[in-house]
């Protein structure tokens, strides 16, 4: 399934928890004390919410965008036709971030908004590894664990 992936970062995880499963009229997929999932069945969208950091502005601030696609060759096929029209990317195939093992590359667009194109291949027990959640076949490849307490995107080179 294609979807729109849409990541907030929020003062009140409880209260925007109560919020959107009122606003959705379902509740979330995925429950966990630092991240909540919303597969809404009124649209093609995976909205993910997490509390904002010490510092950082909450209220509804974008963490980044994304489009969430039906597999790994999915995302691979967008990656060589992204890269082919010239947009810089970071590539981040077969990670583990945000409870899931992913494949995915990132593009930031001129105004330093974060998109990512990712395929979940498997929901994980713990943030960053640790157990599979829903059983499905280990991938054969090994798995880069990214230094992604916050699932942030980190490593572009400047722009030019």
């Amino acid at each position: 399934m294609i979807r729109v992936h849409i990541h907030l970062k929020v003062t009140n995880l409880n209260s925007s928890r109560e919020f959107y499963q009122k606003f959705f009229g379902v509740p979330p997929v995925k429950l966990k004390s630092d991240q909540l999932k919303f597969l809404p069945a009124l649209a093609p969208l995976n909205l993910t919410i997490s509390p904002a950091r010490r510092g950082e502005r909450g209220g509804g601030s974008v963490n980044h965008l994304g489009i969430e696609v039906e597999s790994s060759a999915a995302v691979e096929e967008q990656l060589r036709r992204v890269k082919s029209a010239g947009l810089q990317t970071r590539e981040q195939l077969n990670v583990n971030c945000c409870y899931a093992n992913q494949s995915k590359f990132w593009v930031i667009d001129p105004d330093d908004v974060e998109w990512e194109v990712f395929h979940v291949n498997h929901d994980l027990v713990e943030k960053h590894g640790g157990g599979i959640e829903q059983s499905r076949t280990r991938l054969a490849t090994p798995v880069e664990v990214i230094d992604a307490e916050t699932c942030s995107v980190t490593g572009f080179a400047d722009k030019t």
